[in-house]
């Protein structure tokens, strides 16, 4: 096994190719990465305020959000949101090739996912904690703000982890519908070229990409829960 992959990375195409790749897996996860959380934090505060005997009850609100744009969003298989966001994907950034492109589409169909944690985490908040706010004349945003985030705040983060690593899942299976990275890489050289140990050093560095997500976030969990 060590002799062929010597001789894998001692071809300069290839290795020029795998960290060409590696490098635009890293884009299109961390600039989805980014774009989820900032969508898919809000939206699930709004959800979770917004639900019968929430801060701010809004059934209308909920059902349209919650009901509608989340669940049907979630219910739809991504090779096939990608596939259907393509002219979309043109309008946002002008084209539908390439790791900021498949971005969009990685973007669109993690946020309502996350969302749906964040609402989880959320409720987990103990009900006493944000009565005794209301009690000292906080308002519903400083209720937010200074009580619901800051309580749920390991379990967000644990939230984040989980939703990057579907995105490094979701990254390699955009990389078969013109994303780029190591899925589009794995296709060409170990499907189409017949060259399996380039699959699996991919896989290899894939599990190894997730493991390194997983661990950090777990660090940073331990590190802000006081409980």
């Amino acid at each position: 096994m060590s002799e062929w992959l010597s001789s894998l990375l001692a071809n300069p195409a290839i290795t020029t190719a795998l960290w060409s790749a590696f490098g635009e897996t890293l884009l299109m996860v961390g600039i989805a990465g980014i774009a989820t959380v900032l969508i898919g934090l809000p939206l699930g505060v709004v959800l979770f305020v917004t639900q019968r005997g929430g801060l701010a009850s809004n059934r209308l609100v909920n059902f349209v959000l919650g009901g509608v744009v989340v669940n049907i969003t979630r219910s739809v298989p991504y090779a096939i949101l990608m596939l259907s966001l393509i002219p979309f994907t043109r309008i946002v950034v002008g084209t539908s090739i390439g790791p900021i492109a498949a971005s969009v589409s990685l973007t669109i169909a993690c946020a309502p996912f996350f969302a749906r944690l964040v609402e989880a985490s959320l409720r987990e908040v103990h009900h006493g904690k944000v009565d005794a706010a209301h009690a000292m004349g906080s308002t519903r945003l400083q209720t937010v703000w200074k009580v619901l985030l800051p309580e749920a705040a390991p379990s967000l983060v644990a939230n984040v982890t989980t939703t990057v690593v579907a995105l490094i899942g979701y990254s390699a299976m955009a990389g078969l519908i013109g994303g780029g990275g190591l899925g589009r890489l794995a296709y060409n050289y170990g499907y189409q070229r017949f060259q399996p140990e380039v699959m699996v050093v991919i896989l290899v560095i894939l599990l190894l990409l997730v493991q390194i997500v997983q661990l950090t976030g777990d660090a940073v969990v331990r590190r802000i829960d006081h409980r």
